[in-house]
C-alpha cells in the first residue's frame, strides 16, 4: 500500500497526471507538466488557502484539482477555507465551494466534494432521468433507464497505489471467469451457484434482460478481480423486509481473484462500489446489502466501511443480516483517497 505522506502526484481518469509540490505552507500543483495553481497554506486552527497565481485552466477547475489533492493526500481533513478575492461563481453553482459568514471566505467540505460526479463516473443519466410510476411484478416502483454499458466509474486509490474501477459485464468476454470465480468452492460455500457455462450463461442472460439489477465486474488496474450485482431494492425480494425507498440501491459481492482478497483491497473496492452507487443517482438515500447472517467476514467489512446492522431476518433459502448505509453516513465518514 502506498504511503499517503510520500504522495507526489495523482492520476486522473482523463489518462493525466496532477503532480505537486507542498511544503508546510506553500502548495503548487501541476497537470501533464503545465503549471495549474499555486496556494499559500495557513494550518492552524484549520487549513485556509490563498491563491498566490492561478496558470491556464478555469478557476473552478484549478479549485477543484487543489482540493482533491489536500482531501486524497489527508484522507481525515474535513474541510479546506478558500480566502478569494472574487466570488467564485461556478464553484458555487457547482457545490464544490459554499459561502461563510465571513466575507471573501469559502468553504469545501469532504461531505460535498466526494458528492461531485465528475470525473469519477464514465457515464450517468440516472441522476437525471424523470420519475414515472410503473408497477411489474406486482411491485409499484419508478421507471428504470436504461442500464449503461462499459465502463461506469473509475478513481485512483492513492492510499493502494492502484486504479479501482467498475465495468458492465460483456457474457461472452467474462462468462469463462464468471464461470471459474462460481465453481471456487469458497464462493460457492455463500452463493451457492457453482454448475456448468451453460448455466452461468442462462444466469447472466436473464439478470442482463432485468431493468432492476446492473451486473459488473470490478478491476484493479483493469485487471478484473470481482463480480457485483447492483439492484434497485424496491422491486427486489428484499423489499418486504424493510421499509424501501424508491431509489435505495443494493449489493451482492464476489471477490473471485484470489491475489486480491484481504481488508485493504476490501476497503478500495467496496468504498468505490458504494460511491459510485450513490453518485449514479443523488436520489439514493441508502445501500443494502444482505450476507448471510453467520458471514462474519463480510459482516466485518462491511461495518469496516460504517454500514450498520438493522436486523436479521429469514429469506427463503438464508438467514440473512440486513447490512445497510446511509447516504449522509458514507459521505461524513468516507476515507476516499
Amino acid at each position: 500500500m502506498s504511503n499517503l505522506n510520500d504522495l507526489t502526484a495523482l492520476a486522473l481518469p482523463s489518462g493525466h497526471s496532477l503532480v505537486a509540490d507542498e511544503t508546510e505552507s506553500r502548495l503548487s500543483l501541476s497537470l501533464e507538466g503545465q503549471p495549474l495553481i499555486r496556494l499559500r497554506l495557513i494550518r492552524e486552527p484549520e487549513l485556509h488557502l490563498e491563491v498566490d497565481e492561478r496558470f491556464g485552466l478555469p478557476a473552478s477547475q484549478a479549485s477543484w484539482a487543489a482540493c482533491y489533492w489536500l482531501f486524497a493526500r489527508d484522507p481525515s481533513c474535513q474541510q479546506l477555507t478558500w480566502r478569494l478575492e472574487e466570488a467564485p461563481t461556478e464553484a458555487l453553482l457547482s457545490g464544490l465551494l459554499i459561502p461563510t459568514d465571513v466575507a471573501g471566505e469559502y468553504r469545501c467540505e469532504r461531505t460535498l466534494f466526494w458528492q461531485l460526479p465528475q470525473p469519477w463516473l464514465s457515464q450517468s443519466t440516472t441522476g437525471s432521468y424523470p420519475q414515472q410510476r410503473v408497477i411489474s411484478g406486482g411491485k409499484r416502483h419508478p421507471l428504470r433507464p436504461a442500464k449503461p454499458r462499459g465502463e461506469v466509474y473509475r478513481r485512483f486509490d492513492a492510499r493502494l497505489g492502484a486504479w479501482v474501477s467498475l465495468r458492465t459485464v460483456e457474457i461472452e468476454n467474462d462468462l469463462t471467469r464468471f464461470n471459474r470465480w462460481q465453481n471456487n468452492p469458497r464462493v460457492a460455500s455463500f452463493w451457492e451457484e457453482e454448475g456448468s457455462l451453460q448455466k452461468h450463461r442462462e444466469y447472466l442472460s436473464k439478470l442482463d434482460a432485468d431493468p432492476h439489477t446492473l451486473t459488473l465486474i470490478g478491476c484493479f488496474d483493469d485487471q478484473p478481480f470481482a463480480y457485483f450485482e447492483a439492484y434497485w431494492a424496491k422491486e427486489d425480494r428484499i423489499a418486504p423486509f424493510y421499509d424501501a425507498d424508491d431509489y435505495d440501491r443494493g449489493i451482492h459481492m464476489l471477490v473471485g481473484e484470489e491475489a486480491h482478497r484481504g481488508p485493504h483491497k476490501v476497503a478500495s473496492w467496496l468504498s468505490a462500489l458504494v460511491h459510485y452507487l450513490f453518485l449514479d443517482d443523488p436520489r439514493t438515500r441508502r445501500v443494502v446489502a444482505e450476507p448471510r447472517a453467520d458471514n462474519a467476514k463480510m459482516i466485518g467489512y462491511l461495518h469496516n466501511q460504517c454500514f450498520h446492522c438493522e436486523k436479521e431476518f429469514d429469506f427463503p433459502h438464508k438467514r440473512a443480516a440486513l447490512m445497510v448505509l446511509g447516504r449522509e453516513r458514507f459521505f461524513d465518514r468516507c476515507k476516499l483517497a
